[in-house]
């Protein structure tokens, strides 16, 4: 625990001192704050623009909140995820190209604590600014569309956690096993391509971690099918804890391509 302690303040000071714990969350926010204030104001931005032919009008769905919440959750599934895989995918990796875990490893440090530090505060990163990001979306939700009940928001929330969590497990788990531009072109395609893939033909089933977020958006919607969220739930935190062991065992395994 001391050792995993001692890392995880390592991560924390390698966060604030590269501006991730600043930069990531306003990303998160700015893309919250965006379609509540560009669905509300689409007509008048039209309006400004101009160039319309004479007589042109254009009819705007009316939008709920839980609509809204939806709009922002693709933001963070397409764009946020990107820049948190990019960012987070060669966390053990690129440690090891460029020589600076030898400083690790030639102490009596364990591949669980390396491991367990790297993806906990690749997490924390991920919570705070999907946290800030929703919190961005419901303000402004909120002010021009309406409110949505507390309850749900807050299971909304913790489920995206959940996902959030499960997809930095992966993350660095593949960084752990790979080289950094391995483990990038398997990262995208796993996660943002098949979030696609699943959007696309994703009717064929219904128990996969590419549908978590939208099952928590199903709360505020109140669409959600609960018998198929809580088996997609256990399914995601299963897969979850196989990455979080095969991300140690290829953290131990690999030490030997450290360079020095």
């Amino acid at each position: 625990m001391r050792q995993f302690n001692t890392l995880l303040k390592k991560e924390f000071l390698d966060c604030w001192r590269s501006f991730k714990l600043i930069w990531i969350p306003i990303v998160f926010l700015s893309l919250g704050v965006s379609d509540p204030l560009t669905n509300y104001y689409m007509s008048d931005i039209l309006a400004a623009v101009g160039n319309m032919p004479e007589g042109f009008e254009m009819m705007f769905p009316e939008l709920k909140p839980a609509d809204l919440l939806a709009a922002s959750t693709g933001q963070f599934q397409l764009v946020g995820l990107i820049i948190l895989v990019a960012v987070f995918v060669g966390s053990i990796s690129r440690e090891r190209q460029n020589g600076t875990a030898t400083l690790l490893y030639v102490r009596p440090i364990s591949a669980t604590a390396i491991f367990m530090s790297k993806w906990v505060m690749a997490s924390v990163v991920g919570m705070l600014s999907s946290l800030l990001g929703y919190a961005g979306s419901m303000y402004y939700t909120s002010i021009l569309y309406g409110t949505v009940d507390l309850i749900d928001f807050v299971a909304m929330l913790c489920t995206y956690f959940v996902w959030i969590i499960f997809v930095m497990a992966l993350t660095v788990a593949l960084s752990a096993a790979f080289q950094t531009s391995i483990a990038l072109a398997v990262a995208i395609f796993v996660l943002p391509i098949g979030l696609v893939i699943d959007s696309m033909i994703g009717s064929f089933w219904h128990y996969t971690p590419w549908k978590l977020a939208a099952y928590g958006v199903g709360f505020v919607a109140e669409t959600v099918d609960m018998s198929n969220y809580w088996k997609t739930l256990m399914i995601t935190l299963v897969l979850m804890i196989i990455f979080v062991v095969i991300g140690i065992f290829a953290t131990k395994r690999n030490r030997q391509l450290t360079k020095v």
